[in-house]
């Protein structure tokens, strides 16, 4: 099967991204926007991204819209709102957002998220910690069921699973970058 992709470019100063339904969605952290690129014909992607304005809610200074994935039942999208702690539910068609209802609990630094099933794994970069979070299907409401910190953690990001663990980068954004600096992924057991 061949395949034709043609280059689009979303330029983004800090972004999530996910492959949901027939396209990839991207948040942008300083714009009140979500970006998304409709998947064509065998995988074709367009020449310009669509933006679409995300309503309902207030931005702030700073880092807003971060990690992106679907609801549980895969017809909203939910956003990490870093610098207000909260995580909303975003309409896909409209960009009418809410904020999803965690029982007074902060998502605070919220970056990288991972849905597997109804679980949530909202990465508190600054924090060192992954709130693991229990949704009802549609996304409207969850429970921080706990929170998991590792002394390896240096500001994670991000976080890909495989086999029972989660896997996170380390950004280091604390420690001065140069040309000696390592960095690494930190793996731990979430069953």
């Amino acid at each position: 099967m061949r395949r034709h992709w043609r280059t689009a470019v979303v330029s983004l100063v800090s972004l999530g991204a996910v492959l949901h339904r027939d396209a990839a969605w991207f948040t942008d952290s300083t714009d009140k926007v979500l970006c998304k690129l409709p998947l064509g014909r065998d995988g074709a992607l367009p020449a310009a991204a669509r933006r679409l304005e995300i309503t309902g809610v207030e931005y702030g200074e700073g880092v807003n819209a971060n990690g992106i994935v679907p609801t549980p039942d895969g017809r909203n999208l939910l956003v990490v709102q870093s610098n207000q702690g909260r995580l909303l539910r975003v309409d896909p068609r409209t960009g009418r957002a809410g904020v999803v209802d965690l029982g007074g609990e902060s998502l605070q630094f919220g970056d990288g998220l991972l849905l597997k099933g109804r679980t949530l794994y909202a990465v508190q970069n600054r924090l060192n910690v992954v709130a693991e979070v229990r949704l009802n299907d549609a996304g409207t409401a969850g429970t921080v069921v706990r929170r998991i910190g590792d002394p390896r953690f240096d500001v994670p990001t991000t976080a890909a699973a495989f086999k029972g663990r989660l896997y996170l980068p380390n950004a280091r954004f604390t420690t001065p970058p140069t040309p000696t600096t390592s960095y690494n992924a930190v793996a731990i057991i979430v069953r």
